[in-house]
């Protein structure tokens, strides 16, 4: 159920990192966010990474070399990335189109794929280093927009880490723009979807106006379950859930909720273990969040090749004794179907009106369980022209921007080759131990009509 643990120790040997700046002249223009892209949520670095195996059929062909001129060759087309950003009036965003480059780092390991062993999904060994953070590169403002390190592997595959300012891109808009890099770096002379930048689509409205509700943005203080622990005393752990284990999970939802998505039980299963884990007084209020991606739910529709954020974080909110005094996932699941049903055109409009008349709020951390579904992005699909990655996606199992509350949930295999679904949990220490417990609760035990939680409302 739980990875195993990340014994595996290499040295990465790293050149000296470079600047690919856009292979022909581009514009020198200033090109504003939308006011979903420059949330205050989103102002943090997302890792990805990709790994390769060996192709005999590109012999000869060295992937850094092929992909950096692809790069350079793409940022034609996709030129915002090499500029950088800039805080206007009111902290809004700008890129400044200057043309300098994204980093680009060469770097040799001294492993193979094979030793990585066969279940690949994070947490990854030694990321630091397939990932190098270049100091002075990690921040928002004035600093490139992108950082790729490509490492050669021993046994002739390679590993692809991207780190992207969330700003410019959602998950979608990455995988475009990694894409349209693969289709260069297979012969392309230009991406088959072209970008469109126009933000202006998703800015506040004139005059602004409120119509939803937005209980993700609640401005909550700070209770004895929702405390921040520092990262260092947190234990993070990725757990499977292949076709056994989902099985196992549905026994517990009530037969009008059969319907229900794969996400949606687990996530219902896991926010409900979550909670009982922190040990909130029962009368707390707990959320859950689910990134929603509204890219279908617009009319007329946004331009193909729209590469900017087009999400929104709906919260199911209830109180920690409602959420888990019983064992059936009912209460919990018909909450987040709820939630998700409630992103639509008009929701998204106003989140981003929402974000001027506040002030871009923060996204409510305290009592929070907030997962990013990456099952459906297409990281799996992005070919170089060694073929389709062994894995591919989020290169941590939290979302480390919105701290010790978020979870990526990927899809992958397990050492079986089975496919399925890894969801990363932050917790404390002691958390995790219950939270496992209760876990294996759902995967061990059949349900009885009736049946009580060990859940314990906990005393001041």
């Amino acid at each position: 159920m739980a990875a195993p643990t990340q014994s595996l120790v290499f040295t990465v040997r790293r050149g000296k990192p470079e600047l690919i700046a856009p292979a022909k002249p581009t514009p020198y223009e200033f090109k504003q966010l939308s006011d979903i892209d420059d949330q205050e949520s989103l102002r943090f670095q997302v890792p990805v990474i990709q790994f390769y195996r060996h192709d005999p059929s590109m012999q000869g062909r060295d992937p850094v070399k092929v992909i950096r001129e692809a790069l350079a060759q793409t940022l034609v087309f996709y030129y915002p990335f090499a500029g950088r950003l800039r805080e206007g009036p009111g902290r809004k965003l700008v890129v400044e189109c200057t043309g300098e480059g994204v980093v680009f780092i060469e770097a040799d390991a001294d492993v193979t794929l094979e030793q990585f062993g066969d279940a690949l999904r994070p947490p990854f060994p030694c990321l630091e280093e397939l990932l190098f953070d270049l100091p002075g590169s990690g921040g928002v403002l004035h600093c490139p927009l992108l950082l790729i390190q490509v490492t050669r592997l021993r046994c002739g595959g390679f590993i692809f880490g991207l780190r992207l300012n969330h700003t410019m891109s959602d998950g979608a808009g990455l995988v475009q723009f990694m894409t349209a890099v693969s289709e260069v770096a297979r012969g392309a002379v230009s991406p088959s979807v072209l970008p469109v930048w126009q933000r202006h689509l998703l800015n506040a409205r004139d005059p602004t106006c409120v119509t939803c509700t937005h209980r993700e943005y609640d401005e909550v203080v700070h209770t004895k379950g929702g405390t921040i622990t520092p990262l260092e005393d947190m234990a993070i752990r990725s757990f499977f859930f292949g076709r056994t284990e989902v099985s196992a999970i549905r026994r517990f939802v009530p037969l009008h909720l059969s319907q229900s998505t794969t996400f949606e039980v687990i996530i219902a299963c896991l926010w409900r273990c979550r909670t009982i884990a922190l040990q909130f007084d029962s009368n707390e209020e707990v959320r859950m969040m689910s990134l929603v991606n509204a890219r279908g739910k617009f009319n007329p529709p946004l331009p193909s090749g729209y590469y900017g954020n087009v999400f929104a974080y709906p919260a199911a909110v209830t109180t920690a004794g409602k959420l888990c005094e019983n064992t059936d996932l009912g209460y919990a699941l018909e909450l987040v179907r709820k939630a998700k049903k409630e992103v639509n055109e008009e929701y998204l409009r106003s989140v981003a009106d929402l974000m001027v008349i506040r002030g871009r709020p923060v996204l409510t951390v305290v009592g929070t369980f907030l997962v990013s579904d990456n099952t459906r992005a297409g990281f799996g699909k992005v070919d170089f022209g060694w073929g389709k990655p062994a894995y591919g996606g989020p290169a941590e199992c939290i979302v480390r921007g919105i701290p010790r509350t978020g979870s990526f949930y990927v899809p992958c295999k397990n050492s079986k080759g089975e496919e399925g679904i890894a969801v990363g949990i932050c917790l404390p220490v002691p958390a995790m131990e219950i939270f496992v417990n209760e876990l294996d609760f759902f995967l061990k035990n059949i349900p009885e009509s009736g049946n009580k939680t060990t859940f314990k409302a906990s005393k001041l």
